[in-house]
């Protein structure tokens, strides 16, 4: 057996060309990461000049956003009745309502051109109430009562000449939903489905995750993230950075420092997953400049940055399902 052995083995080298070197076959080529996302939304959209603002911010970096919309602001002092919230009388809301005509005929113009540009138009309820103790009816009621005001919202407000097809994408164009307060509850989760909606934003997350499925309905979660010189997690939305950095009060002075760390936590986190596993990163935000405007401030740098990379996409909601449906149907296909 030894002599065989070293038979073999002198044989082997002899067929290797002289100078070569014996090497293992070639690795199998890496497959490449898919594209990092980030989904950013806005809640209750009512400053007109925001949603300029933020159009604009998509038209520099190529981003599309999702808009969860109130549907008080498409009333009226004079037509303020139209809506009676589940255990409310006519009227009444927890967020106010348009202050003029005038001011519900632009907010319009600008939901319009919007969903015109490709952003997504959600729905955040209409009175901003916490539903955790509402029924399934109680929600329904409350989803019926925005789907008829976005509906009729030129009409009940008297505004003319309403926009063709503007009924047509008032019944399709809404897929989503965040609750007011992120307050959630079974009849909540009952009712969406029922309702027709595709996608729910109002899960919390302890840092990123991938959405979840159930009932028809794919549950986002808004992570925490970690920020501040001692790195505690706080959810990635612009009012909740507002109650840490100030206690939810204005303190102007402190602007910039508060803008500088909102970046350094929303560029941190989304470092973390560039360079790790990619889970969507999802940022909240609203129309309200808190201190001074620093949480807009640190997102308008962040997307500056982040969104114009070749392998980062900036999308909403809706457009992030659509791919991921399209993307299932084409396994099934190749299948």
């Amino acid at each position: 057996m030894y002599r065989s052995s070293r038979i073999v083995a002198f044989s082997l080298a002899l067929l290797a060309p002289a100078g070569a070197v014996l090497a293992d076959p070639p690795a199998a080529p890496t497959p490449a990461k898919p594209k990092q996302v980030v989904i950013v939304s806005f809640d209750s959209a009512r400053d007109i000049s925001q949603w300029k603002r933020s159009r604009a911010l998509a038209q520099r970096t190529g981003a599309h956003f999702t808009y969860f919309v109130s549907c008080v602001f498409l009333l009226s002092p004079e037509t303020r009745k139209e809506y009676t919230a589940p255990g409310k009388t006519p009227g009444k809301s927890n967020i106010g309502f348009a202050a003029s005509k005038q001011e519900v005929a632009e907010r319009l113009e600008q939901i319009g051109l919007a969903a015109h540009e490709g952003h997504d138009i959600a729905s955040h309820a209409c009175g901003h109430f916490d539903g955790k103790d509402w029924s399934k009816a109680d929600w329904l009621k409350e989803f019926g009562s925005f789907e008829r005001i976005l509906e009729n919202a030129y009409s009940i407000n008297g505004i003319a000449p309403e926009p063709k097809g503007w009924r047509d994408f008032a019944r399709h164009a809404v897929a989503g939903f965040r609750a007011p307060y992120l307050s959630t509850g079974k009849a909540l989760y009952e009712a969406l489905p029922a309702a027709g909606y595709q996608f729910d934003a109002s899960g919390v997350s302890q840092g990123p995750a991938l959405p979840t499925a159930s009932n028809g309905i794919m549950h986002f979660s808004l992570p925490q993230i970690p920020e501040g010189p001692k790195s505690r997690p706080v959810i990635a939305m612009d009012y909740n950075l507002y109650v840490r950095h100030s206690g939810g009060f204005e303190r102007p002075s402190k602007a910039d420092e508060f803008a500088s760390r909102t970046y350094g936590a929303f560029r941190a986190a989304f470092d973390a997953q560039y360079q790790g596993k990619r889970i969507p990163l999802e940022l909240g935000f609203h129309f309200t400049l808190m201190n001074e405007g620093a949480y807009w401030n640190a997102l308008e740098r962040f997307a500056g940055e982040v969104c114009v990379k070749a392998d980062v996409e900036c999308i909403s909601f809706r457009d992030y399902i659509s791919r991921q449906r399209d993307g299932e149907r084409q396994a099934s296909v190749g299948g």
